[in-house]
């Protein structure tokens, strides 16, 4: 009889342990665990983004005279193939690339500098530019939109993948809901956000999904093109290790601790 113990006793150790460990790792898992202590004053804030190089700017310029404004807003035809024939659709409005000095070309203006510069700003710029080049009274309105704005998630989320933002403003609790949130292997407190300024300086922060100062935290919203990583935790790297040979392994481990303790059981 006691030797059984002797066998035994190993095997429901380890399943403690195994036990234990699984629900104290639980304790990571809630966003904003001290949501109560974080004052949130500071967060009162209306995000903008910024234009950054390589990103597409629509530009639209409307006036009280229509004509006044035709020479800003170029077009270009959209083509289309039916059957083995091409053919242009409705005219689009031009769309400009902004390059690495943060510079588009405009009708008629030229060069503008908008790199760095939040839409309305890039709008008061462009107004400024064409004031000019319009009768007295005309008004000129300028609208910019930002056509390629689009962050990326990877790592342990339910839907990794690059997804584009409509309204140009996105928090990194949003980016995660879109991939799906994190999965349960996914370490809340070791968030990678990779970000690229407007010099083309790229930075990795480590982010604590946890913590909830990070809605004071200059990384709560997002900037296009930012690649958000969440890093597996020590189950996730440990479960990638185990090759079939070993789930085997343990399947006929678990098959013995049975027989064993129904033996021990029956004897005792």
């Amino acid at each position: 009889m006691r030797a059984y113990k002797s066998i035994l006793f190993p095997f429901f150790a380890l399943l403690t342990i195994v036990l234990l460990g699984s629900c104290g790792s639980t304790k990571n898992v809630a966003y904003f665990q001290n949501s109560n202590e974080v004052d949130l004053s500071q967060s009162q804030m209306l995000y903008d983004a910024r234009i950054m190089p390589k990103d597409q700017l629509t530009i639209t310029v409307s006036a009280t005279d229509a004509e006044a404004a035709v020479p800003f807003n170029l077009t270009v035809p959209t083509p289309y193939s039916v059957g083995q024939r091409s053919s242009y659709s409705q005219a689009m409005l031009q769309m400009y690339l902004v390059d690495n000095e943060g510079n588009i070309n405009f009708p008629i203006i030229g060069q503008v500098h908008l790199g760095g510069l939040t839409k309305s700003e890039a709008e008061h710029r462009i107004q400024t530019k064409i004031l000019p080049y319009m009768a007295e009274g005309q008004n000129p309105i300028v609208t910019v939109r930002m056509s390629t704005y689009q962050i990326s998630v990877l790592g342990e989320v339910a839907r990794p993948g690059t997804f584009a933002v409509s309204r140009e403003k996105i928090t990194l609790l949003e980016a995660l809901a879109q991939a799906g949130d994190l999965t349960i292997y996914g370490q809340r407190e070791n968030v990678k956000l990779i970000r690229e300024d407007a010099t083309g300086k790229k930075s990795i922060h480590e982010i604590n999904l946890n913590d909830a100062n990070l809605i004071n935290s200059p990384y709560y919203y997002l900037q296009q093109n930012d690649q958000i990583y969440v890093t597996p935790n020590k189950v996730k790297a440990q479960n990638s290790s185990v090759g079939s040979m070993t789930t085997l392994w343990f399947s006929a481990t678990s098959i013995l601790i049975s027989l064993t303790s129904l033996l021990y059981n029956i004897l005792k």
